[in-house]
């Protein structure tokens, strides 16, 4: 980790000695200034909210929306006839009843998995609980019957659902979509995702992220309209240029930074990473918050977005402190 952070601080110390551009950093777009930086403060339900509701399913992101969410982040990957599907992992393991490689898998065989059988309310997707526990388990396979006191659901909505299916039903809402696995360890996607994206007109209100930079750079060479966040080397690449004096390294290719508050003990993000990403035209949306008082912290120090598990934590701090995004 040392070694990667002073390879990072070099490149970062070698690009700032190059002559500067004659455009300032947020006039150095591919498609003009920056929209995520009038977006204050947005309130971004993780997976749906995964200690509140069943990760990445059509469930969570209606109830996260209801609890205050401005926008909904979930993640994608791709099946073995190439559908992106929305769900963390590579597997189906940990928070469906099946088990195998999402890209092994075909659509149909994913359909008929329960995206709810392991989710545990205020635990999240918790193995290991007593059968009761599990609330929601049966509503996708038609085992149970869904309760009219949740509201008006349907079996789908506990499932894995399609990105196709969530662009469909969420047409006016903020997204950031997390490209998962790609090459080398699968077959890429990143093509597929922006065709789609473009059927639905999604650009500056939707981001596209990556821990890889190789996916988030195959992703910007098949479109260059959509909001995209840098993968991990160029996010700490920028983390490295704003050490000490230096002032930042503008990233034109990107809207913002989605970033956690520290990594493996190292802080990233604080009141002079803020203050240098705004300079230079960024937005930070930090990731993934579940306590109060950092949430309260991110707040005092300007954060453009926080992700949580936990919306309806983050809407009660936003409301007594009278901020958030207005729509």
């Amino acid at each position: 980790m040392v070694r990667l952070l002073a390879v990072v601080c070099t490149v970062a110390l070698c690009s700032l000695a190059a002559p500067a551009a004659a455009a300032s950093p947020q006039h150095g777009y591919w498609f003009g200034e920056n929209p995520w930086l009038d977006r204050q403060v947005l309130h971004i339900a993780h997976q749906g909210g995964e200690i509140e509701a069943p990760s990445n399913t059509l469930y969570a992101f209606h109830t996260a929306l209801v609890k205050g969410a401005d926008m909904l982040e979930m993640d994608i990957h791709a099946t073995a006839d190439g559908e992106l599907v929305v769900i963390h992992d590579a597997t189906v393991d940990r928070t469906t009843d099946g088990s195998g490689r999402v890209d092994e898998l075909t659509l149909d065989e994913i359909r008929q998995l329960d995206a709810a059988h392991w989710f545990v309310p205020g635990c999240g997707t918790c193995h290991g609980q007593p059968e009761r526990d599990y609330t929601y388990r049966g509503f996708a396979t038609g085992d149970r019957t869904i309760p009219p006191a949740l509201g008006d659901f349907e079996p789908a909505d506990f499932r894995v659902p399609t990105l196709r299916e969530v662009l469909e039903e969420f047409p006016d809402t903020y997204l950031t979509i997390e490209i998962k696995a790609t090459v080398p360890d699968t077959e890429p996607y990143e093509e597929e995702l922006a065709a789609l994206l473009n059927e639905f007109d999604r650009d500056t209100d939707t981001i596209v992220a990556s821990f890889s930079d190789l996916a988030s750079e195959r992703f910007k060479r098949h479109d260059t309209e959509v909001s995209t966040s840098p993968g991990t080397f160029q996010a700490a690449l920028f983390w490295a240029s704003v050490q000490g004096p230096l002032p930042g390294l503008p990233n034109p290719r990107h809207h913002a930074l989605q970033v956690p508050i520290s990594f493996e003990g190292i802080d990233v993000v604080d009141r002079n990473f803020m203050a240098r990403a705004h300079a230079n035209g960024l937005a930070v949306h930090v990731w993934t918050i579940n306590d109060r008082e950092e949430m309260e912290w991110l707040l005092d120090i300007g954060v453009d977005g926080i992700m949580t598990d936990r919306p309806t934590m983050l809407q009660e701090l936003l409301d007594e402190r009278g901020v958030g995004y207005p729509g």
